[in-house]
């Protein structure tokens, strides 16, 4: 992975970053992460958040795309890329489901309880090209470091229209241009217990570790909700909605990727393909 990169050139062979060093992987520099959001939900979890990506060896101005267990040739983009998780209650355990967004400055990883019957449904990969804000609904904050528990989200690219008619969107090929408006807005589900942390507490093991030309000493603040497009082709569509949820609670928990751990919970430990 060298500097400068396109996600779309190069998600076969992504690499990973984390929060925390012993595990292998690359560290993420102080001053990258602008705002983390974490979200405990009974079918999954997920992270979500705001980068200047420059940091982790992207172009400041590509909008991304998509990373997931499966890709065009079912093997994965990366090649290989595994996740392990405790967040479902079982120790350390492979999550078959996942999927993560990265570019336009922002992120979102979402990885889906295996034990859940409909884990596919709420972790789909078929909806490459629109990113975070269809995929993972959120209200993450720039500037905002909190962990909360929610409620599951609906299918990602399933609706409601105006006539109260269930809808699946399906996502139109590249070959057609750029993907300028939509049929739906998604919604954000309910969140509560919200827990607000200090980055440079969460983040400590950062301090030391910066970025080239990085002469910060601080993370600037601002607002905003964490949307980032998606790019690349992909076609299908899935029917059904997400069933009824109830809040579940908030420890630490661990995600491994590809072999290599980070804490993943109420510490923001979180892995980025990138």
């Amino acid at each position: 992975m060298n500097p400068n990169s396109i996600v779309a050139d190069t998600e076969g062979e992504m690499v990973a970053w984390c929060t925390k060093p012993g595990h292998g992987t690359r560290l993420i520099p102080k001053n990258a992460l602008k705002g983390v959001q974490y979200m405990r939900t009974p079918a999954y979890a997920q992270v979500v958040g705001f980068i200047d990506q420059t940091f982790i060896d992207l172009q400041t101005d590509d909008y991304g795309g998509e990373m997931d267990p499966h890709g065009a040739d079912t093997r994965g983009n990366p090649l290989g890329g595994l996740v392990y998780s405790s967040a479902f209650g079982n120790g350390i355990e492979q999550v078959i489901e996942w999927n993560n967004f990265m570019g336009g400055n922002a992120f979102c990883i979402k990885v889906c309880d295996p034990a859940n019957p409909n884990a596919a449904n709420f972790c789909q990969h078929i909806y490459d090209r629109i990113g975070c804000a269809y995929n993972s609904p959120n209200n993450a904050q720039n500037g905002t470091f909190e962990a909360c528990l929610g409620d599951n989200q609906d299918y990602p690219g399933i609706y409601t229209d105006a006539s109260g008619a269930v809808q699946t969107y399906t996502q139109p090929p590249e070959s057609l241009g750029p993907i300028t408006t939509m049929p739906y807005q998604p919604k954000v589900p309910a969140s509560s217990s919200c827990t607000t942390y200090t980055s440079s507490v969460l983040y400590s093991d950062l301090l030391s570790v910066t970025a080239p030309g990085d002469t910060t000493t601080s993370a600037p603040a601002s607002t905003g909700t964490a949307k980032p497009s998606g790019s690349g082709s992909a076609s299908g569509s899935k029917t059904g909605t997400a069933g009824g949820a109830q809040n579940t609670s908030n420890s630490a928990e661990m995600l491994v990727a590809g072999g290599m751990a980070t804490a993943f919970g109420v510490i923001f430990s979180a892995m980025f393909f990138a």
